[in-house]
């Protein structure tokens, strides 16, 4: 390869809209890894759906793009897609609850089947990765940016859950991308506004937020994610995605994959390094991929001037472009989903998680809390039509009897008969309804969960997998 086209490899860009040639473009004379998929390029329908035919288009000439220049490996088309709040392609793909739900289920199995579930429905449409899953391990309502994208408080259910996600999805023929090392769960401020500093020693970080990176090293993770966290114990005051000392420690981990940063695009970054000076950078403290610099061309421009420049040297960019080119030409033979999923394929599994999840924290768990009718208040009218379609399969109807106040993401403590938390649970500690439930996910198999257990017909089975204000973890029905 020539200094551009390596420096092209480690480079993974985005784009706004859905000017999908002029982005293609940009892939073939940067040379580019491939490209992301955001929210805002996802092709729709009239009626507000995924037009599935036109994605699976578009991955299509963003891979082609990838492989101009007589390449012959797949290209990364990538995407987040973790379930809950972090879900850029929507219906008909199957909507995933939080992945909190999966520590409430308690069960590796599960979040090994939704991985592979999640996949499969991604492999078809030209997705190549996915970023995800998060292995965070949350510390509770402290943590403005994890929450329930987090699978538990407790350091080995976030492991062995996470290692059994990304296996899943590895089965499911998408590349999983473990983040945010060395543990985004544990610090107080959101990186997509400003640099968090985690103040924990090596031993506490050893002993909590290193657990899931050292599980997936050991279940063989292909790639793992570094967040935008300035730690005292290794580098003070540099984000760890551009920190030397972080990425020594992540490969003391084992870890022989590919290292990516966070989007280089966020705040943590921009505000300290300008004109894609962050990109240079970043190869140089250890990195292989780089995620969504703010501008490709400038950011491609400042990598070739390091090297040319003697600043970057040539051998670590083509540590690199070797690391990543080797990931993907190694997904490119083995990576292929037997068969391919449909879209939506995944919804029945989707509504057994929340079903396995779902936890009562007061209030009845045997006989029912509703009966004949229900009020609803609270969440976006989405929700509220979600638990009305709910309610009238179930034979509810709507107007009268017990209040049900729905707690949406970001929502705060609630009133009423039964204060039911959609994302993450924090907001319950304080809710003062008698009744009070963590449903994990605003999906419709969400909702029919529910209504089974308002209703008495179904047992909640879920455990708080983190601390909510008194109620600890492991709080649920016996």
């Amino acid at each position: 390869m020539t200094l551009e086209e390596k420096a092209g490899q480690v480079l993974l860009p985005f784009y706004t809209g859905l000017d999908h040639e002029a982005q293609a473009a940009t892939v073939e004379r940067l040379h580019l890894a491939g490209s992301m998929i955001m929210a805002d390029n996802v092709p729709g329908t009239a009626t507000g759906l995924v037009d599935v035919p036109a994605l699976a288009g578009v991955t299509r000439r963003l891979d082609k793009a990838s492989r101009s220049g007589g390449r012959t490996w797949p290209g990364l088309i990538g995407v987040d897609q973790e379930g809950g709040a972090v879900s850029r392609v929507g219906a008909p793909l199957t909507r995933w609850p939080t992945p909190m739900s999966y520590g409430a289920a308690g069960s590796v199995p599960l979040a090994a089947e939704a991985g592979t579930g999640l996949a499969a429905e991604l492999a078809p449409l030209g997705f190549t990765v996915d970023f995800a899953p998060a292995a965070d391990v949350t510390m509770g309502p402290a943590d403005p940016t994890i929450g329930a994208r987090s699978m538990s408080a407790d350091p080995r259910a976030t492991a062995s859950l996470s290692a059994g996600f990304a296996k899943g999805m590895l089965a499911g023929g998408v590349l999983p991308t473990v983040k945010h090392f060395p543990g985004h769960g544990s610090v107080t401020t959101d990186s997509h506004k400003g640099l968090p500093v985690q103040n924990a020693t090596l031993a506490q970080l050893k002993a909590r937020d290193w657990k899931p990176f050292q599980s997936a090293v050991r279940a063989g993770a292909p790639m793992i994610m570094t967040g935008h966290i300035a730690v005292r114990a290794l580098e003070p005051g540099v984000p760890a995605s551009l920190s030397k000392a972080t990425y020594t420690a992540l490969r003391g981990l084992g870890f022989k994959g590919v290292a990516v940063t966070d989007g280089l695009n966020m705040g943590a970054v921009t505000d300290r390094y300008p004109q894609g000076s962050a990109a240079p950078a970043a190869l140089a403290a250890g990195a292989d991929l780089l995620l969504m610099p703010a501008d490709a061309a400038a950011a491609h421009a400042a990598v070739v001037r390091a090297v040319t420049g003697g600043k970057l040297p040539v051998s670590r960019l083509e540590e690199a472009a070797r690391r990543v080119v080797t990931m993907m030409v190694w997904r490119g033979r083995t990576a292929q989903p037997k068969p391919p999923a449909a879209p939506g394929s995944g919804e029945d599994l989707s509504a057994k998680i929340s079903a396995r999840a779902i936890t009562v924290l007061t209030g009845r768990c045997k006989g029912a809390s509703v009966a004949g009718h229900v009020r609803v208040a609270g969440g976006t009218a989405v929700d509220q039509a979600r638990f009305a379609a709910a309610a009238k399969d179930a034979g509810i109807a709507l107007g009268t009897g017990p209040l049900v106040t729905l707690i949406g993401y970001g929502g705060g403590p609630a009133k009423g008969d039964i204060a039911v938390a959609l994302d993450a649970p924090w907001p319950l500690a304080q809710s003062v309804a008698p009744t009070k439930i963590a449903l994990y996910g605003r999906t419709p198999g969400a909702y029919k969960a529910l209504m089974a257990v308002l209703m008495g017909k179904a047992a909640a089975p879920g455990k708080l997998p983190a601390a909510v204000g008194p109620y600890r973890p492991g709080t649920g029905c016996r």
